[in-house]
């Protein structure tokens, strides 16, 4: 298994962050087999979808319709709604796993990678991208 890590700044904003390329990066010398993706932390997710556009506004709009930012939640330390953080994987997985064929992710043609951070509490992310050859 070929691993490594990738440390994500996403400073005080909520949000998607693109991480296709070096994902891409990651594999491009390693051959068939598949990639698993797994952010480190309890409140962020791993999303494959399409980005651009008003996807963002969208993704983060339907997320604050249903896991609402106010004090209904019991986990109530943090900004304010964090509760609804530690809710999101229910929503947003922790990890994805992705086929790897001659050293390119098979991803359609307008999908990407993206970390999912809804907690502006953290301004910084770390992920592990593991490598199983297959």
């Amino acid at each position: 298994m070929e691993r490594t890590e990738l440390h994500v700044t996403t400073g005080p904003r909520r949000g998607l962050f693109d991480i296709t390329d070096a994902c891409a990066r990651f594999v491009s010398r390693l051959g068939d087999g598949a990639l698993l993706v797994f952010v480190e932390h309890a409140t962020a997710g791993i999303v494959v979808m399409e980005l651009g556009g008003s996807t963002e506004a969208d993704v983060m709009a339907t997320l604050d319709r249903l896991l609402p930012r106010d004090d209904r939640w019991h986990h109530r330390h943090g900004s304010a709604g964090h509760g609804a953080d530690h809710v999101l994987p229910l929503l947003a997985p922790p990890s994805v796993m992705l086929p790897v064929v001659g050293g390119r992710l098979r991803l359609g043609t307008w999908q990407s990678i993206a970390l999912l951070e809804t907690n502006p509490d953290n301004q910084a992310r770390t992920l592990s991208l593991s490598f199983l050859a297959g």
